[in-house]
């Protein structure tokens, strides 16, 4: 399933597509947590896409990726000679966003002095540019993220808490790709088809057990780390199926293929068994319908249980909607 450029099927991205729905018809300020990767930037973008502000503009700035001094000047733009190197007026990313979205990502790197004025925009939506004095008013919607634990920074006094909870009108968490690993095979299958049609490549797929390690790895770097991957591996194959021994030794490393070991890694944190079962089951089953191109009486075939009991699963983990594969694969 891909919705507005997120894609998935477990319960996990379900509940966050459920609230990014809600959340897209209001103007309230959304702050996004997750991990560098899981793919904040799309979650926003899909908010704007869904909202009545979808016909304007959608501008986006990373906060911890820009100095601290040239920051304030992006945000809200400078007049002529207001610094060395302000050869002309410049328009920021507040007015740039003007009845639209923005979205401040990394918004936990901010400093402390700019905290204030992005306080006094979402209160009164009122600025000036950076050495003008004339205010300028702006009608935008706010979407923050950041991969940082903000109570604790405002705990620290980092972060400015009035601020804090000015942006966390509406939160939202996005899970690690650890933690919905049923989704890996089709983030697989979607980077892969995008990269074939990119370069001509004619990579087939992954295989079964290739899968699996995919599956079993924790993927630091998350969905990036994935799609980064991805088209390493097309890039260096071009055709063909893409196996187990084409990993990276520390994917390879991170299940054992013989049916007598687990195929999950322990970390050091421990693991929910259950969990971990429900996961892998899940993943199996969509692989037996990628494979059978949502037949399921085929995908039955290959799991060797009956078709009833495959059904029953198919409800269990919410993944009626898979049935669309059998015509993208028919395509």
């Amino acid at each position: 399933m891909e919705r507005n450029g997120i894609i998935g099927e477990s319960e996990e991205i379900r509940e966050v597509l459920k609230v990014a729905e809600k959340v897209a018809l209001s103007d309230s300020t959304v702050l996004i947590y997750g991990e560098t990767g899981t793919g904040k930037g799309l979650a926003a973008k899909a908010i704007h896409l869904n909202s009545p502000r979808s016909d304007q503009a959608f501008v986006a700035i990373n906060c911890g990726a820009i100095p601290v001094n040239l920051l304030e000047s992006e945000l809200f733009g400078h007049v002529r000679g207001a610094f060395t190197g302000a050869l002309k007026n410049k328009v920021g990313k507040f007015e740039q966003a003007h009845h639209g979205t923005l979205f401040l990502d990394e918004i936990g790197d901010m400093s402390p002095d700019l905290q204030v004025k992005i306080l006094r925009v979402l209160e009164e939506g009122e600025f000036e540019r950076v050495g003008g004095i004339h205010t300028r008013r702006v009608d935008i919607r706010v979407i923050a993220a950041t991969h940082r634990n903000l109570e604790d920074r405002v705990a620290k006094g980092l972060f400015r808490e009035d601020l804090f909870y000015r942006l966390s009108v509406i939160p939202l968490t996005l899970p690690p790709l650890r933690k919905r690993r049923q989704d890996i095979p089709l983030l697989v299958d979607h980077f892969l088809k995008n990269i074939n049609e990119q370069y001509g490549y004619r990579v087939g797929g992954f295989s079964k057990k290739a899968l699996i390690a995919l599956s079993a790895y924790p993927w630091p770097g998350n969905i990036r780390e994935l799609k980064n991957l991805v088209e390493r591996l097309a890039v260096l194959n071009q055709k063909g199926t893409i196996d187990v021994s084409d990993l990276p030794d520390k994917i390879r490393g991170s299940v054992s293929l013989s049916p007598k070991e687990p195929v999950a890694a322990i970390s050091d944190e421990g693991i929910c068994l259950n969990t971990a079962v429900s996961e892998f089951e899940k993943a199996l089953i969509l692989q037996s319908l990628q494979k059978a191109k949502g037949v399921k009486n085929e995908a039955a075939k290959l799991l060797k249980v009956k078709r009833t009991t495959l059904v029953e699963k198919i409800k269990r983990y919410h993944l009626d909607s898979y049935q669309w594969d059998r015509k993208r694969c028919a395509g």
